[in-house]
């Protein structure tokens, strides 16, 4: 089992910057991709981004691609996701989440098992 708490969410103005955080207890990153998620009001849940812990292959959503990169550190089982020059439509709930998922499937959601509660981001223009 992994928990997975996300932290770093607020407001933020258009073209400002934003660091979210999703921190793993019960079982360390090493053998999972990290992905985030996002769900604005009334829109589906959407791939942004995904990291193979193992090799550190990423995969960037294309609305987010150029803007948004992740990192991570492994002796505190982190990740981070730093998100620049925010825009309004950027505004969601972002969810970290961790799973045993192909490449191919990084960007499906059905591929993670653990989901972490989500953390606000208010873009405002």
């Amino acid at each position: 089992q992994v928990q997975l708490v996300e932290s770093g969410g607020g407001l933020v103005q258009a073209r400002g910057s934003l660091r979210v955080s999703c921190a793993a207890s019960g079982r360390t990153f090493s053998t999972y991709t990290v992905g985030w998620f996002r769900q604005a009001p009334g829109k589906e849940r959407e791939f942004v981004v995904a990291l193979r812990w193992s090799d550190g292959r990423v995969l960037y959503g294309d609305s987010v691609k150029g803007r948004f990169t992740i990192s991570r550190d492994s002796a505190k089982n982190t990740v981070y996701l730093q998100m620049n020059s925010l825009k309004p439509e950027d505004t969601a709930v972002y969810y970290c989440a961790a799973g045993f998922v192909a490449a191919e499937q990084a960007q499906d959601m059905g591929g993670y098992a653990y989901w972490g509660q989500g953390t606000l981001v208010t873009v405002s223009s």
